[in-house]
């Protein structure tokens, strides 16, 4: 990138994603954004922004993971205040959109969260959100400024590429009916078969059993493939249902690995072989147990983030 181009673009980082933000920033080329946020006793958040963005295009990297509410509203003060430095342009990039999950309103007098947390982004003047691989995709109709909607499988494909010698030894597998669609644009290029887990949650506390299966795992290695992972028990009772099915091994990909308070341990005693997460959330309730290995979405983001810049194309970067 030239060095104009580096003078006219931006990335800062708030407090839930420094890491991913400093990744991002080595693919540009560039230095992270000068800012502080501080908490006051009382509970307060205060951010600063520590150098002169008038006229420039600035991204503000904050991932919505534990604790949401917190990032959410430290992101929402970040936006205003680079609107009022008289930023051209401020987009939030959003590597884990969390209330993704509240897209509808499946139960009586509950607020659709999704559309209510778009609402209040716009409302403080954002330009533009980036995020990946959102719960829904018709959550980016929530949003009247533009959304740029990048997918983690290229990722999680070749990673497992390496470790599939003959596809027909592997199934791809979907831990519910509504992912099967996205589970088929994984089991594609990696060339394996394709199965769903029919899945019973009995309340709002993301405990679940597995139920039925359809598809054929037996005598082969499965691959479960999910857009986020909680508290893991989808994941242990899908993985449970595929060994009484006659799986060899099952192996578990997901793009966000929020892994809320025990489920680190959870899936480190559950029989999984190996689970794969991206690094779109940094907030960890305890160490990650040797079976669940990172990768990183960084370059993903930056690519997008340079090509919403220079005002090309994202959609011819990233599959749909």
């Amino acid at each position: 990138m030239s060095p104009t181009v580096d003078d006219k673009l931006r990335v800062f980082s708030g407090t839930a994603s420094p890491k991913l933000t400093e990744q991002i920033c080595k693919y540009l080329q560039i230095k992270p954004g000068r800012c502080e946020a501080r908490i006051y006793p009382e509970g307060n958040t205060l951010v600063r922004v520590l150098e002169n963005v008038r006229g420039k295009d600035v991204f503000i990297v904050q991932t919505l993971d534990y604790p949401v509410n917190d990032n959410f509203v430290e992101l929402l003060f970040w936006i205003d205040a680079f609107k009022r430095a008289s930023a051209a342009q401020v987009t939030a990039v959003i590597p884990f959109f969390s209330y993704a999950k509240g897209d509808k309103k499946d139960e009586p007098r509950v607020s659709i969260r999704a559309r209510a947390c778009a609402d209040c982004l716009e409302a403080v003047g954002v330009d533009r959100v980036l995020t990946m691989d959102l719960h829904a995709a018709q959550i980016q109709g929530f949003f009247r400024t533009p959304v740029d909607h990048l997918y983690a499988r290229p990722l999680l494909v070749e990673y497992f590429e390496s470790k599939i010698r003959d596809p027909k030894q592997w199934v791809v597998v979907a831990p519910d009916a509504g992912f099967a669609k996205q589970a088929r644009d994984y089991a594609r290029p990696l060339g394996t078969g394709l199965a769903v887990v029919d899945k019973n949650r009995s309340g709002s506390d993301e405990r679940a059993t597995a139920m039925d299966l359809m598809g054929d795992v037996k005598g082969k290695r499965a691959l479960i493939v999910d857009d986020v992972v909680f508290a893991g028990s989808t994941l242990q009772a899908a993985c449970d249902r595929l060994l009484e099915e006659g799986a060899v091994e099952v192996y578990a990909a997901v793009s966000h690995g929020v892994l809320s308070d025990g489920a680190a341990e959870l899936i480190g005693k559950s029989h999984l072989a190996e689970l794969l997460i991206t690094d779109s959330v940094e907030h960890r309730f305890a160490p990650l147990p040797e079976k669940i290995k990172v990768v990183s979405a960084s370059e993903l983001f930056a690519r997008a983030i340079r090509n919403i810049f220079e005002r090309t194309s994202v959609s011819q970067l990233f599959e749909p």
